[in-house]
């Protein structure tokens, strides 16, 4: 996936009702009926009924000229000259809930990264090159796309709006912007002689009169088998921490730092890190895990402020045996404004909202990287262990599904993308700790395939042809770990570019998975391995090469990644995910999870002091669209060696599918490339 979810049983908590795949045929296809053995009336019970029941709204090109009209009243009495409707909650979620899809409301644009800026004459739409295509088929005529990140355009929307704004108002719900691009924001504008505004009440939500309502759904306890780790231990490695903040005093003081520049506390709002800490999981958000609350945690007391409507008993019992404090989820803009803690500074994260940093004054708080990401970033021993378990069990569903998915098309089906996509989560469903999908089902042929994001609507999905790759990028949510897995593979033969392109790709994923790296290399360091082959070719993509991962919790986890500039530890775990997209023709990408650890060197010089890989995902690559020619011996034998393995590792799992089991010893056995056609032009396939 790329970067840029009465008292309830711990052991089995609600299933997340996840949206599902299923076909959209045209009444004038031809194809042969469904067999009686197999394809849909296999489909029983449930699954029978999630199929037939899986209705989808007709969707529309939003009119936004009446929502925008609203706005635009509500700026000028506020004298207004942009107004900035961002993504995030006030939790600054990249995926957020329903209620609060406010940009996605005023554009249409129903991206999960973008931000809308309304100005008295226009709107735009500032996103990143894995949505341009998607905005600008979604957004209707009054709003212009501005491509972020572009070449000789601006590198976010933060560039695009100090470039235009001089001697202007700009408003924004301060809850939904971070302290730390408030804090940017304002010293920019600054010198345009403008200024952020932030309004009392959001103008979205003002206007906005079917917004949906916040989840109610319980909350449940992740249990020690899953997590490793008491709560009572994290909270007390977040003691030691705060304890460890020097006093916030100027560094020319030679004075005794007086108890209101002593560190006191800590207010965490990201939702994860919440979770994480307390072995708490939700419902709240689509594919995530999560539910809306705020921590604070002092050296005496710890204070969780929520909707009291999501606690069982058996949640209560949990939190009254930690010593947690309950309190309703808006009051903590009470509970800051009154500074119940006392005296002393509280730490807060940059990713922390900016409502929150005014609340407390600047006297109040000091902004510091969050501790907690890295805590949770590195997974214990049971963790990783859960993390190996869900991706076998998720990998053998994704062989049953390609088993199923190649016998289809051989027989001459006509299989959608949207059916694709709804038939391999009915596979994942069927495992052990399954809670919902890790994130919408990317499920791509043809031209489709090169749009990084794409994912299918029932209605207009496109038949998976056997002329260009077909691309799957998907995963499960287990109660033992969040799964990330793509593939592309091709049902008929493929052309020479495209077999170029993939080899490439391919060469990128090699060279990252069998990288060995000292300690204190960063991604960044190593995105370049990834990159290199397609750079020969002049090839690239515009999307980052990997990011970290969560325990059942978001499929996108820092603080560490291929971009980013912290140093990768043993027990961080990470996707590969090189890819090329050739734009309005086709795409492919080829991801797997990795796990960093210690790993063994001839030379071993500075000592134990280097890392490598291990890999999680459990999934064939497929051999038919690889060059055998472009490759070095040693790739090809780490191809070879990996379909072997993912044989060995899930046979067991495919024992009472004879079907899967055929096809995964055909890929584990198969060549490298595609036999060339013969004279006259002549093919065979041995497949």
């Amino acid at each position: 996936m790329l970067e840029r979810s009465p008292s309830v049983d711990s052991e089995r908590p609600p299933l997340y009702k996840s949206p599902t795949r299923t076909s959209s045929r045209s009444s004038g296809s031809k194809r042969p009926p469904f067999y009686s053995n197999d394809s849909a009336s296999t489909l029983v019970g449930s699954a029978y009924e999630r199929k037939i029941n899986d209705v989808e709204s007709i969707k529309e090109k939003v009119d936004t000229a009446e929502r925008l009209d609203d706005i635009r009243k509500l700026m000028a009495k506020e004298k207004l000259d942009y107004y900035v409707v961002p993504s995030e909650d006030p939790h600054q979620s990249e995926y957020v809930a329903a209620s609060d899809k406010r940009r996605a409301w005023i554009s249409g644009f129903t991206g999960s990264a973008g931000q809308a800026i309304i100005s008295k004459t226009a709107a735009y739409l500032v996103t990143d090159s894995r949505y341009w295509l998607q905005a600008r088929d979604e957004l209707d005529s009054n709003w212009h796309l501005i491509p972020g990140g572009a070449v000789d355009g601006p590198k976010d929307w933060i560039d695009w709006l100090v470039d235009r704004a001089k001697d202007s108002k700009v408003g924004i719900d301060a809850r939904m912007i971070s302290h730390e691009k408030a804090t940017l924001l304002n010293t920019q504008l600054n010198h345009k002689n403008s200024k952020l505004i932030y309004p009392p009440q959001n103008f979205i939500d003002i206007v906005w009169k079917e917004k949906p309502l916040r989840s109610k759904e319980p909350i449940f306890i992740q249990s020690l088998e899953f997590t490793g780790r008491e709560v009572g231990t994290k909270i007390a490695e977040v003691r030691a921490w705060i304890q460890a903040q020097p006093p916030a005093v100027p560094s020319y003081s030679k004075t005794t730092p007086t108890p209101a520049q002593m560190h006191i506390g800590t207010l965490i709002t990201s939702l994860s890190s919440i979770a994480w800490l307390l072995n708490l999981r939700g419902s709240d958000i689509p594919f995530n895990p999560l539910f809306y609350a705020y921590l604070f945690i002092s050296l005496d007391r710890v204070v969780l402020f929520l909707d009291p409507v999501k606690l069982t008993d058996e949640v209560e019992d949990h939190l009254r045996a930690l010593n947690i404090e309950r309190k309703e989820y808006n009051d903590i803009w009470a509970f800051l404004r009154r500074r119940e803690w006392g005296e002393g500074k509280v730490l807060i994260s940059p990713e922390t909202s900016y409502a929150i940093s005014l609340m407390l004054t600047h006297f109040r708080y000091t902004v510091a990287p969050s501790f907690i990401d890295t805590m949770k970033a590195i997974k214990n021993e049971v963790e990783l262990e859960g993390l190996r378990r869900a991706y076998l069990r998720d990998g053998a569903a994704y062989v049953k599904w390609l088993a199923w998915l190649e016998h289809k098309i051989q027989q001459g089906y006509d299989i959608t993308e949207y059916e694709a996509a709804w038939r391999l989560t009915e596979y994942r469903r069927q495992n052990k700790h399954y809670w919902g999908l890790a994130y919408e089902n990317i499920s791509a042929s043809g031209p489709n395939a090169a749009l990084p994001h794409y994912s299918p609507t029932k209605s207009g999905a496109r038949m998976i042809d056997r002329d260009t790759p077909y691309l799957n990028d998907s995963g499960g949510q287990y109660r033992d770990g969040t799964c990330d897995t793509t593939r592309t593979i091709h049902f008929g033969r493929p052309s020479a570019d495209q077999s170029e392109a993939y080899t490439r790709v391919l060469q990128g994923h090699i060279a990252i998975d069998s990288a060995v790296f000292p300690e204190g290399t960063t991604g960044s360091q190593l995105d370049v391995l990834a990159r290199r082959a397609l750079w020969k070719d002049g090839l690239n993509y515009m999307h980052g090469t990997g990011h970290g991962f969560g325990s059942f919790l978001n499929v996108h986890e820092g603080p560490h990644g291929f971009s980013s500039s912290v140093a990768l530890v043993p027990g961080h775990v990470i996707t590969n995910e090189p890819g090329f997209y050739l734009e309005g023709r086709w795409g492919m990408r080829i991801e797997s999870a990795l796990a960093i650890r210690r790993v063994k060197t001839k030379g071993e010089f500075n000592g134990d002091v280097w890392l490598g890989f291990e890999r999680l995902t459990c999934v064939p690559i497929q051999t038919r669209m690889v060059k055998e020619s472009m490759l070095t011996k040693e790739e090809k034998q780490w191809l070879k060696d990996h379909n072997k393995k993912c044989l060995e590792r899930l046979e067991p799992l495919l024992k009472d599918d004879k079907r899967a089991l055929k096809w995964l010893k055909r890929e584990s056995d198969r060549g490298i490339g595609i036999a060339a056609p013969g004279p006259g032009g002549i093919t065979i396939d041995w497949d």
